[in-house]
């Protein structure tokens, strides 16, 4: 019979060459599990994305979403909110968005794009803001609690793509409180995704390519404006999404 000798030293070797081997899969399990966990408990997912069919998958890193949503921009903020997840390195967006949707630039779509532009602030309220479109003037009613909240739900709904006017009819009284979870933590990937969409919804500056990102609350914009007013209007949108604590817009102008 044929004998193997192997002394201690190998014997060590051999065990912890295994012993990494064999680990390696499952850190990357405990990762990915990770990944899939913190989609599902983000504010995003547990709030605007918590009736969608939405399936997270990650393996070494790699991301794919599947299954369906209702909204088209829920597709892009289910992928946004992955992307700025500790460990994901990139994401393959399988998302189908459902089928029965109003015809893009209609009214319906119109009201659908102003609804999702109020959402996401702080300072208006989308629950009690009444939406109603025709021809694609956009007309608002509902309470709001001043002067400054009527004006800045008028701002926000102006400039979607599509609105031609604003009626806005909102009258300035003492509303009833409407729970929008304005008291719940936001995290930092929601964060960034809630601006990443509310540029992208807004006209003024859908066109910018703007790098948004977060840490405890605190966001920095980078990019490029092509004007002071234009980059002003980006910092005022950051400011005013859910979860912002402050906004360092490093953005540099264009030069003419």
């Amino acid at each position: 019979m044929r004998q193997f000798n192997l002394n201690l030293p190998t014997i060590i070797i051999t065990s912890t060459v295994l012993t990494l081997a064999g680990g390696l899969p499952l850190l990357a399990t405990g990762m990915d599990h990770r990944i899939a966990s913190s989609a599902r408990d983000s504010y995003n997912f547990k709030t605007y994305l918590k009736d969608d069919d939405i399936r997270v998958e990650s393996a070494a890193g790699v991301v794919t979403l599947s299954g369906t949503v209702s909204q088209e921009y829920h597709k892009s903020l289910a992928q946004e909110t992955v992307e700025g997840l500790p460990g994901v390195k990139s994401v393959t967006n399988n998302l189908v968005v459902d089928p029965d949707q109003p015809a893009e630039r209609s009214d319906n779509w119109i009201t659908m794009k102003v609804k999702t532009a109020l959402t996401f602030h702080k300072n208006v309220s989308a629950a009690a803001t009444e939406v109603h479109t025709q021809d694609g003037v956009v007309t608002l009613s509902g309470k709001v609690g001043s002067e400054a909240k009527k004006e800045l739900t008028g701002d926000y709904a102006m400039d979607v793509e599509g609105v031609t006017d604003v009626r806005n009819d909102l009258v300035v009284a003492n509303p009833k409180p409407v729970r929008e979870g304005l008291g719940e933590r936001v995290d930092d990937a929601s964060i960034t995704a809630l601006i990443k969409t509310t540029l992208l919804v807004s006209k003024s500056t859908h066109a910018l390519a703007t790098t948004v990102t977060t840490r405890h609350g605190v966001v920095t914009l980078h990019g490029e404006a092509r004007n002071p007013a234009e980059k002003n209007r980006v910092t005022r949108i950051a400011e005013d999404i859910k979860g912002v604590k402050q906004v360092n817009n490093l953005m540099t102008l264009r030069l003419s």
